[in-house]
């Protein structure tokens, strides 16, 4: 996988990289993270620690790891070969703009038809004339993206590239530049766009925080969650089954699976997802994860606003609402048995005014978990408060 780091770790890059991962500890073969960050203006190093970082989270370990603006020597040695045999030359042009260049390097383009099977898409084929002579580098020490991504592919004996369908106009220009240096043409498979519901490109732009990877890890998806629901954008194991381990999927995987038409993104089905993944872990994980989660919640900071018509249980009135509390009061003050009690008088009746009094909320996590965050310092203190709300509407 080959991730500029211009940005943070979009999804569509996550899941890309996820179906190189899998397929290559299928094949039993190596997965490697490359850096692309020859654009030295965009290119930041908080961009690349998110990127690494994200896929770290997600148990993308990457086998080998390079940075090709520490590679650049191999490409300046390709590139002397290239200009030697003709295949690119020195090109003197007008600049259009001030502070342009008067000399780039340009790839002598032979002008020719050029097809390559696509494990996805299948035979695909272009006319290499459009293209006309392309630009590989600025000069002959600053080798440009696609004469870097050919030369590190030969030299990193790369067999395969899966890769976005956007990526489909880059592949003739890089097996021309292939042809030139004597490379290997990797297999190509060029997966689809994950898309919006409305069939849209997934954009940071239009679409805001939804398309990076953070914020799914700042919000508590489970990272195996996560990585079950990327795999489904596009793949399908051919079955009903949906709900997979890391290690079910590698065993799963098959290039042949991944669909030709855009991926739709649903946050429902990723909700769906994780919530069958939280449902499969033993109960202490389930419980510390509640935990971690709920800290972030609204009613864990400040007062919660009571309304006192929402205070007791259903036919209960606003009396037996105060004596339930008041009792709960007692037992939380004296670490006693609150589940007896509640068991006793009715769950509902005990249990639902005191969820409300500590947390202002008609949904949330059950009592006693919130008694245990809350502390009973801070417990006691809702509850009276939610008794002070109840005396003065009756």
């Amino acid at each position: 996988m080959a991730p500029s780091p211009t940005g943070n770790l979009h999804i569509g890059t996550a899941r890309t990289t996820l179906f190189n991962y899998l397929f290559a500890k299928k094949m039993g073969g190596k997965f490697i993270t490359r850096i692309e960050d020859t654009d030295k203006e965009r290119s930041k190093k908080e961009f690349e620690a998110n990127i690494l970082d994200g896929l770290a989270w997600l148990g993308l370990a990457h086998d080998e790891l390079y940075r090709q603006s520490e590679r650049t020597d191999v490409y300046i040695a390709h590139l002397k070969k290239m200009l030697e045999n003709g295949s690119v030359y020195v090109s003197h042009e007008e600049p259009k703009e001030e502070g342009q260049r008067s000399e780039v390097i340009r790839f002598k383009n032979p002008n020719k038809k050029i097809s390559f099977e696509d494990e996805i898409r299948g035979t695909i084929e272009f006319d290499t004339t459009d293209l006309g002579d392309f630009v590989v580098a600025k000069s002959e020490s600053e080798p440009l993206y696609h004469l870097a991504v050919v030369v590190d592919d030969h030299e990193m004996g790369i067999t395969h590239v899966i890769r976005g369908e956007d990526h489909i106009s880059n592949t003739p220009r890089q097996i021309l530049i292939q042809e030139a240096i004597g490379a290997a043409r990797p297999v190509y498979a060029h997966v689809p766009l994950i898309l919006a519901p409305d069939r849209t490109k997934l954009s940071k732009r239009k679409h805001g925080e939804v398309v990076w990877v953070d914020t799914y890890k700042t919000a508590g998806y489970l990272p195996e969650a996560m990585v079950n629901y990327l795999a489904l954008l596009g793949w399908n194991p051919g079955t009903e089954e949906e709900i997979f381990t890391m290690e079910e999927l590698i065993k799963q995987f098959d290039l042949k699976k991944i669909q030709k038409g855009g991926a739709i993104f649903d946050q429902k089905k990723l909700d769906w997802v994780n919530k069958e993944h939280i449902k499969r872990l033993p109960a202490e994980e389930q419980r510390k994860l509640l935990l971690k989660l709920i800290k972030n919640e609204p009613y864990m900071v400040g007062e919660p606003t009571l309304d006192a018509e929402k205070i007791a249980w259903k036919k209960s009135t606003k009396e037996e609402a105060i004596t339930h509390l008041e009792e709960a009061k007692k037992i939380i003050a004296s670490s006693g048995n609150l589940m007896a009690y509640a068991e006793r008088e009715g769950k509902g009746n005990v249990l639902w005014p005191l969820r409300y009094a500590l947390t202002g909320a008609e949904a949330s996590p059950d009592p006693l978990t919130l008694l245990e965050i809350l502390g009973q310092e801070k417990s006691l203190k809702r509850i009276e408060h939610a008794i002070m709300v109840l005396n003065e509407a009756r």
